[in-house]
């Protein structure tokens, strides 16, 4: 079943992810090893997502109701920026995205209880499971370069200001098994989204001041400037994939800005209106029985 797991997520919640994969050099030399070890010990890909997955429903169901990763292991997702040799396809440099469950599991935790269901997360994660899992954090916090989250993640759809990090043009990598799609992965180097995400933060500055996507645009701005120069990011559809792709939102996006930028009132209405009709059915989801 385990090997099965991560081709059959039906019943769970859309997951999607934005990822930012660092050069070796950019992590504390005393993690460097740690990652190269885990990454060649993790497999696949698909094995990678598997074990993640079938971490998480262990989580779960685990005896004392305790949710948060202990961080014993942790996995790590590797790329390959093309050398451009066609003779060689493995040439390339490797780049490093460690999972950081424990500080992501901290930080969802948190953001948890400051949101409407607080009282609710009360009961769900007891004072002193959140307790033990701060002492977690404040262990990796003393060891390692914590502050680069690596990951981010949106649950029943994908946040409108991830697009605008990418374009058309851009690498893809379309994973399909059983006649569906099991995702869909966008590439980016850091350069180009930095510029992209600059792009749209000034013209929705001066076009739409008011416009909460600017805040989300700024935010996701300022995450980027934290990594190395030489880093790609990932925009990982997950099984929302099979649902909208083909998808233009990055256009969308980028059309919609632009129409904004230039006072077109009317074409920046019909881009809404493309990303509206695609993503909103996706959001409602959440909110099915």
């Amino acid at each position: 079943m385990s090997g099965k797991l991560y081709g059959s997520q039906a019943g769970l919640p859309f997951s999607s992810a934005l990822r930012v994969y660092e050069p070796l050099e950019a992590f504390p030399e005393d993690q460097r090893q740690q990652l190269v070890a885990s990454g060649s010990r993790n497999g696949s890909r698909a094995a990678v997502e598997n074990a993640e997955l079938l971490a998480s429903l262990g989580r779960v169901t685990r005896k004392g109701g305790d949710p948060f990763p202990t961080g014993s292991t942790d996995l790590v997702r590797i790329t390959r920026i093309p050398s451009g040799d066609p003779n060689d396809p493995d040439a390339g440099r490797l780049l490093y995205c460690p999972s950081q469950l424990v500080i992501r599991a901290g930080l969802a935790a948190n953001a948890l209880m400051e949101g409407i269901h607080g009282p609710l997360a009360d009961l769900l994660i007891p004072v002193d499971q959140r307790d033990r899992h701060q002492a977690r954090i404040d262990r990796i916090n003393a060891s390692h370069d914590a502050k680069r989250v690596h990951t981010r993640a949106s649950t029943w759809g994908i946040p409108f200001s991830w697009f605008s990090l990418f374009q058309e043009s851009d690498r893809k990598d379309v994973v399909e098994s059983g006649g569906r799609i099991l995702t869909v992965r966008v590439w980016a180097s850091l350069t180009d989204a930095l510029d992209r995400a600059r792009f749209a933060v000034a013209n929705l500055a001066l076009a739409a001041p008011d416009l909460d996507m600017l805040d989300d645009l700024t935010q996701l701005t300022e995450w980027l400037e934290l990594f190395h120069v030489q880093s790609m990011v990932e925009l990982d559809y997950g099984a929302v994939a099979d649902k909208v792709y083909p998808d233009d939102s990055p256009m969308d996006v980028r059309l919609g800005i632009e129409c904004l930028a230039e006072g077109d009132m009317t074409g920046a209405a019909a881009a809404y209106r493309r990303l509206a009709s695609r993503w909103i059915p996706i959001r409602q989801l959440a909110r099915a029985s």
